[in-house]
């Protein structure tokens, strides 16, 4: 049986919609599940006019926020978008922790939006984490070349510098867990250091002996094949090179900026430490080019790809299991 998968259509204003529609249309994409989009019929329905493209290989669950189009806008911030967006998001997350859909994947949504329509946002993976009753979450990036795991994203830089050693272990396990769903019996991990040269034996900093290297000297003890303090300069472009699978990030723009260098079109976000498989499109809602048919639906098929090997991967691990 294939797995199922929800689909959420994103912001309507961007290319979401379109995004959707266009990986849908791909012969290669749909006989991977059995998918579920998630988003108003309104909505899909200006999607389709846009991209000549109808809904089709999949099932569409219509949560009925915007029904009339009338005065609807592509490109523009508008708190009612914004409201659906993260309302599409509420029932996949619902529908997979129901049983009704293996994964899911979201299209982009944007955070003014969603803060105009009156929710406190600060990204997926951390709304679907407080749906699922989760207090830590943690973001993989992952591209056909390289994953990179974040000890910490959406916080300032000076609440990402206060590390802890448990935080660090607990980022590698899930990231190491993560890697096996994705085909790594046995994952290569490399983990980067906080300060410049890893701190260069305290030189530049005591959080690299004081908070990492326990937490990789612990991993070790598990089984995991983990490495490091690394130098964050030099050891994605080690991993780039097949030398690792795995790169474990202390912050956000350490492990985004080499991501998007290498890979930026093929660059999927998955979100760890929630007991649901979650995949995205790591790019934004575009909406200088929303409603205008250029949108390249790359990432979204990725982002397909992915959940559907993942969730394969766990409903054939919990066959053997049981």
């Amino acid at each position: 049986m294939l797995p199922r998968i929800a689909l959420t259509i994103g912001d309507p204003s961007g290319i979401g919609p379109e995004v959707v529609l266009k990986a849908l249309s791909d012969p290669l994409i749909a006989p991977l599940a059995r998918w579920i989009v998630v988003g108003d019929a309104s909505m899909l329905k200006l999607g389709e006019r846009v991209t000549g493209l109808p809904l089709q290989s999949a099932e569409l669950h219509d949560p009925g926020i915007l029904k009339d189009s009338a005065n609807f806008q592509y490109g523009r911030l508008d708190a009612g978008c914004g409201r659906a967006a993260v309302e599409y998001v509420r029932v996949a997350t619902e529908l997979c922790l129901q049983g009704e859909a293996d994964a899911m994947v979201t299209a982009p949504l944007n955070k003014k939006a969603v803060t105009m329509a009156g929710y406190r946002f600060s990204g997926h993976t951390e709304y679907i984490a407080e749906l699922c009753g989760v207090t830590e979450s943690r973001m993989l990036l992952s591209c056909e070349r390289l994953s990179t795991v974040h000890v910490s994203t959406h916080v300032p830089l000076l609440e990402a510098c206060r590390l802890s050693t448990a935080r660090v272990l607990s980022t590698i396990q899930l990231g190491s867990d993560a890697m096996k769903l994705l085909g790594f019996e046995k994952p290569r991990i490399a983990v980067c250091g906080l300060n410049p040269h890893a701190g260069e034996h305290g030189l530049f900093g005591q959080e690299d002996e004081r908070y990492i290297a326990p937490a990789i000297q612990a991993a070790r003890r598990e089984g995991m094949e983990c490495s490091g303090p690394h130098a964050g300069d030099a050891v994605f472009l080690q991993a780039s090179r097949g030398g690792y699978d795995l790169v474990v990030a202390m912050y956000h723009d350490q492990g985004h900026i080499p991501m998007k260098l290498i890979d930026f079109e093929g660059t999927v976000n998955i979100s760890l430490g929630i007991p649901i498989i979650r995949t995205s499109v790591d790019h934004g809602t575009a909406f200088d080019i929303a409603g205008t048919n250029q949108a390249d639906a790359h990432s979204m098929k990725q982002a397909m790809r992915i959940a559907a090997r993942m969730a394969s991967t766990r409903r054939a691990t919990a066959g053997l299991d049981s």
